[in-house]
């Protein structure tokens, strides 16, 4: 392995057959609207080398200028991936899986892209990656549908990791993060172009990271523009 997992990302590679992955990543977001901090507790089982479930159950606490504030469930996301096709050589690999991303609508109506909507949702995308020992691209496309409102999402994401230490084992791993985000409200011709600059330590089984995300390109409607987002958390496999 090059690198770990992206940080605000995906990766097509699975490995570890009948593993489970326990990972929190709290993203702490400043918008015009207000502030809100997400804290989601996720799981993930690989039920094969080239399929995978997860789940994940996050607690939102938010704070809307001249509006609401308050804590709650946000939207439970259920994932499904599947590895079709795959291409190793020595040193590197290239694979592509399917994904899908079931939202439901636990959270309240709280219109907040991405954390609680509280309506039910659906993303259909694909997931490419590209890994050698000495960086690793990420690509995914994807639509998110919303039958019953308006944040029909299509959605890309390219990602690259640069490993600072030279692969060893025990694994122990330094690696840094760029990561693009380029997201299009369909219905409400919004579009937002975001960055995230990461860092990430692997120690075994046991990753640490930390990113900042600030928008390139933000054309959403006056008061709903991003200003920055703080991600940090863990995860371990076992």
């Amino acid at each position: 392995m090059a690198q770990g997992p992206p940080i605000t990302a995906d990766k097509p590679i699975m490995l570890g057959a009948g593993s489970f992955t326990a990972r929190t990543l709290t993203e702490i977001r400043n918008t015009e609207r207000g502030s809100f901090t997400y804290v989601p507790v996720m799981m993930s089982y690989l039920t094969s080398s080239n399929s995978a479930i997860g789940i994940d159950i996050p607690y939102l606490n938010y704070d809307i200028e001249n509006g609401v504030s308050g804590s709650a469930l946000a939207d439970i996301k259920i994932t499904g991936k599947y590895q079709f096709f795959r291409k190793d050589a020595t040193g590197k690999t290239f694979r592509v899986v399917a994904k899908t991303v079931q939202t439901l609508p636990t959270g309240e109506e709280l219109d907040l892209m991405d954390l609680s909507m509280g309506k039910y949702a659906g993303y259909y995308g694909i997931v490419a990656g590209y890994e050698t020992l000495k960086y690793g691209i990420s690509n995914e496309v994807g639509y998110n549908a919303m039958p019953d409102g308006t944040m029909d999402e299509f959605r890309y994401k390219l990602g690259f990791g640069l490993p600072l230490l030279k692969p060893q084992y025990p694994n122990k791993q330094l690696n840094l993060f760029f990561e693009y985000i380029s997201s299009w409200l369909v219905e409400r011709d919004w579009y937002q172009l975001l960055y995230a600059q990461g860092i990430q330590y692997a120690r075994k089984a046991t990753t640490f990271e930390l990113s900042v995300q600030v928008p390139l390109v933000s054309d959403f409607e006056a008061g709903r523009n991003l200003r920055y987002s703080l991600f940090f958390g863990g995860r371990f496999t076992f």
